[in-house]
């Protein structure tokens, strides 16, 4: 993909973006000293290009008692499957984030269930049928934090 280019204006409203998707386009124009319209357009364009792929709340697992999270790294029989593979772990809720990886594993996938012993069940249940080969579970103690890439001015 061809590296776009942004002035300024566009990266200062995709770090406020970035920290705030929720922030009022009125607000990010008097931060921007710009008018509101010059800031939806600019936003709108950001859509459109492909660089903002939507807004979405971030909710805590845990509340909705999803107390285990793991990530587990698939080693695939047939590697000529993964497209098969991804679109039946795609239909599986649990499933948060598929990788196609390289290194040690074929995919890697991120899985949120209620407690360890769900995470047995729906590896039994769920994930052993498929008949994707071996896989290897690492258990999250707890996220020590997340964040977006990082929006930095270019160097022309």
């Amino acid at each position: 993909m061809a590296r776009l280019h942004f002035d300024k204006l566009d990266l200062k409203i995709l770090n406020m973006l970035s920290r705030n998707a929720r922030k009022p386009f009125l607000e990010i124009a008097r931060e921007c000293n710009v008018s509101g319209a010059a800031i939806h357009q600019r936003i709108q364009k950001l859509i459109s290009i492909g660089i903002i792929k939507g807004f979405e709340s971030l909710i805590d697992p845990a509340v909705l008692g999803y107390d285990t999270c793991a990530y587990i790294g698939f080693f695939l029989n047939d590697p000529k499957r993964f497209p098969d593979i991804v679109k039946e772990l795609e239909s599986i809720p649990e499933i948060v984030e598929c990788h196609f990886t390289t290194g040690k594993y074929d995919i890697f996938v991120k899985v949120y269930t209620k407690s360890n012993e769900g995470l047995l069940s729906f590896i039994q249940e769920k994930l052993l049928p498929l008949g994707i080969g071996r896989t290897e579970t690492i258990i999250s103690f707890r996220e020590g934090f997340r964040r977006q890439v990082p929006i930095l001015p270019e160097n022309d």
